[in-house]
């Protein structure tokens, strides 16, 4: 199962990793937006819709016999919900996106020696992180946080409803920004600092260890009564395993609403963490380190809504391929949606510039495409320092709808990359996870990456984006100053 901000996703595999496709399962959400900044979904909707997924591919899979043995998942990273002691919600299940706690960013960087707890946490100060919002809740609502018993990843409100106990994966808690990484275990300063009990996270699980239903459950699923379940892993992690990138020589490169680019390892994470990226844990043997973009495919669906591109994206693609890197003369700055990677700034805002009257509407979405691939030649240049990459593999919606995107962020990155046919790689990764936990295969790491369609890059195109990026890093860097 992968439980996403846009959608739950959930289906069978067999023993190889491999999918049975006729029990696939999409149920599409949408985190609600508030005009203050907000990103949230009921606590108890939210679940719900994890049950109506189970419930589907059960459904889909009468027909199929053979025993359900285990179950994994995969959620999104970064979300926070407080329960009180009966397990009920206080608070709104709070996504990555959620800016409210902005200031009390302000608050951490002035108080606290940000470097050594980027490096213990592998997490900057932000507002996608717990110790911003924790801050927030206590000062706006102190009578919700004094009531709130357990702060949980929606993943552990799904452990806690489904379990009957909160429990939470090292992969998880790892993205927390609360979590020293190298301890594998809650950062007892930044928990002092905030002045939150540990007792009020949830205990870190063993990577191997499994859960069964409760009762209520296992007399509504007969089936999964006897199943094994192990705990969520975040869905980036299980992005990169899914995808067949578990090595430093490959990276994998995401764009669905947001963006990312991550490589994983076996090993312990880095002494120094460049400053614009994080490091969390896939488990206790392996890492992850990338940068996040807060604009990706959302951008480019906002930029067709509102330049009226019309339904027609083949037409709008073929127009881009057709016109020659950055002559448009124009620079985007793609922070719509703030800015995670590589800066962290808080209070960023997007921008184009260079607008003149000979500009049209595909000038401005080529420029912003462009942005996004600059922006993630930033990450790709901090990943370098610390592992040498030679493929890059894409995933992402926003990719399979635009190949003309993945082609233009090849160019600028000056690498060949590959997208592979697999649409699910979130939930495989958390398959083969589970696969190596149980002995059914041997590691990860000996996986095939699954075939794709190739990108090659063109070096003249390469050389006129390695121009125009320098333009772009000098506006950026003028706009955040």
């Amino acid at each position: 199962m992968d439980i996403g901000t846009s959608s739950v996703r959930a289906a069978l595999y067999d023993f190889n990793g491999e999918v049975l496709p006729e029990t696939m399962v999409k149920n599409e959400r949408r985190l609600t937006a508030t005009g203050d900044g907000g990103a949230e979904i009921d606590a108890v909707e939210a679940f719900a819709q994890v049950e109506r997924a189970i419930g589907d591919v059960l459904k889909k899979a009468e027909k199929i016999d053979g025993r359900i043995e285990y179950a994994a998942a995969s959620s999104f990273w970064h979300s926070l919900v407080g329960v009180d002691r009966r397990g009920r919600p206080t608070t709104k299940v709070f996504g990555w996106a959620d800016t409210r706690s902005r200031e009390q960013v302000a608050v951490l960087r002035e108080r606290l020696d940000e470097a050594i707890f980027h490096d213990r946490t592998g997490a900057r100060f932000h507002s996608s992180f717990w110790p911003a919002k924790l801050r927030w809740l206590r000062k706006d609502f102190p009578k919700i946080f004094d009531r709130t018993a357990n702060w949980l990843s929606f993943s552990d409100f799904v452990a806690l409803k489904l379990f009957g106990a909160a429990r939470t994966s090292v992969s998880m808690a790892s993205a927390t920004g609360l979590f020293d990484i190298c301890a594998a275990d809650w950062d007892a300063p930044l928990l002092e600092f905030l002045k939150i009990p540990k007792e009020n996270l949830p205990p870190v699980a063993a990577d191997s260890e499994t859960f069964r239903l409760s009762k209520k459950y296992a007399g509504r699923w007969p089936r999964l009564k006897d199943a094994a379940w192990f705990l969520a892993i975040g869905d980036g992690a299980a992005n990169n395993i899914g995808a067949g990138c578990v090595r430093k020589s490959r990276a994998a490169l995401m764009i669905g609403t947001s963006g990312a680019m991550r490589v994983a390892f076996r090993g312990a994470p880095p002494a120094k963490i460049p400053d614009g990226l994080w490091c969390y844990r896939i488990d206790r043997k392996r890492v992850i380190m990338g940068g996040a973009l807060s604009d990706g495919g959302g951008l480019y669906r906002w930029l067709k809504d509102t330049l009226r591109l019309g339904e027609n994206d083949d037409a709008t693609e073929a127009e881009i391929a057709r016109r020659a890197p950055a002559a448009h003369g124009l620079t985007f700055l793609p922070f719509l949606a703030g800015e995670r990677g590589t800066g962290y700034h808080e209070t960023a805002h997007g921008a184009c510039l260079g607008l003149k009257t000979a500009t049209d509407p595909i000038d401005i979405v080529q420029a912003a495409l462009e942005a996004v691939a600059y922006r993630f030649a930033e990450i790709f240049d901090q990943l370098n320092e610390v592992a040498a990459i030679r493929e890059i593999i894409a995933s992402g919606g926003a990719l399979r709808e635009s190949p003309v995107w993945t082609r233009i962020i090849g160019d600028v990155l000056g690498r060949n990359m590959c997208l592979p046919d697999t649409r699910e790689a979130s939930s495989r990764g958390a398959v083969l996870l589970a696969l190596e936990s149980i002995g059914k295969i041997e590691s990860i790491e000996k996986q095939a990456v699954p075939e794709g369609q190739k990108f090659e890059f063109d070096k003249k195109r390469r050389a006129l984006y390695a121009k125009a990026r320098a333009g772009h890093e000098r506006f950026y860097k003028l706009l955040i100053d």
